[in-house]
């Protein structure tokens, strides 16, 4: 009989690769989607819908007993939200309320595996130097601050085993957020914001799902980074892209302060319609940060991760899916 997991977030960018890395590997997938998700792209797996409510204890628990699930993947979340009550009601609410759920149902859970982020600790603000397992965390955005409550929330339930994934800025099929940025080059525009030097780190959402599917069976109560090993300049994704599509740009740096500015008419519109702007004056944070370089090297040795993707090859294959289906 196969083992269950519970993927959730799974009509996602990230759950979808999830769902695909679950299925290789021969688990029974039920993926938690919400009744408005738009789910066509899961059409033809072979997996079960389940609908949680992750504002109610005892229907968490009910759907855990019900559904007795081996394996939990929590990878819902917001990365955009109106305040930072909405991101930690729903970042590490949401989380905790699933994680109690499973502690307190008639289901022995094997583990639960929390996709977080690197957010969750926060940038170094000096161009040399690692973001390690010893590093104080320091988030700069409350969504970041939100992530790592998140984690907080895990260890307190000494009852729970737990795996927490720390992954750099996602990349690759189905993304829509760095997807922007191949958006502009393709029309032959490169923007930047600043002329600061930067240390960024990326990984192809094919090694997080395989690290996650990993983590199933290992790293019992230890949280990890995750990134593809590597370190880049802050011009390297741009490079590449315009490498592989044989393109040439117009690459200009926008003044801090003129973005800001931007950031924040766009949080003042979005207000007014009660929505969350994708662009904020907070995120500016995170896109301007020094170094994002990180430590993988205990979860290569605990969860035996092996990247399989450098950026080169991961935005080779990114702009071949993106090409065939038609979003360039």
């Amino acid at each position: 009989m196969k083992e269950r997991v519970l993927i959730t977030g799974a009509s996602g960018f990230v759950g979808f690769h999830l769902i695909e890395e679950a299925l290789a590997n021969n688990l029974e997938v039920f993926a938690a989607v919400r009744k408005s998700s738009k789910i066509d792209h899961l059409k033809g797996l072979d997996i079960k819908y389940t609908y949680p409510d992750f504002t109610s204890l005892q229907a968490l628990k009910d759907n855990i007993n019900e559904n007795k699930y081996d394996y939990i993947i929590h990878a819902a979340g917001v990365t955009k939200a109106r305040s930072s009550k909405e991101y930690d009601d729903i970042n590490a609410g949401y989380t905790y309320n699933l994680a109690l759920a499973a502690v307190e149902s008639n289901v022995s859970l094997k583990k639960f595996v929390l996709v977080g982020s690197l957010a969750a600790v926060g940038p170094l603000n000096t161009i040399n130097g690692i973001l390690t397992s010893a590093t104080i965390p320091n988030p700069v955005t409350a969504y970041g601050r939100s992530k790592l409550l998140a984690e907080e929330k895990l260890k307190s339930l000494p009852a729970l085993n737990y795996t927490i994934l720390r992954p750099t800025g996602v990349y690759g099929p189905r993304d829509r957020d760095i997807f922007i940025f191949f958006k502009q080059v393709c029309n032959h525009l490169e923007p930047y914001i600043g002329n600061m030097e930067q240390n960024l780190s990326l990984i192809y959402v094919e090694d997080l799902a395989k690290a996650a599917i990993k983590a199933l069976s290992k790293g019992d109560r230890k949280t990890y980074m995750l990134s593809d090993g590597n370190v880049y300049d802050r011009y390297a994704l741009g490079n590449i892209t315009k490498d592989v599509l044989n393109l040439k740009t117009l690459k200009f740096h926008l003044p801090v302060i003129f973005v800001k500015l931007i950031a924040n008419i766009s949080e003042k519109v979005c207000s007014l319609s009660n929505k969350a702007s994708v662009l904020n004056v907070e995120k500016l944070n995170e896109l301007m940060a020094v170094n994002w370089n990180c430590d993988i090297s205990p979860a290569k040795a605990d969860l035996e991760f092996s990247p399989l993707h450098d950026l080169r090859s991961g935005v080779t294959e990114t702009l071949k899916w993106y090409k065939a289906n038609k979003w360039l």
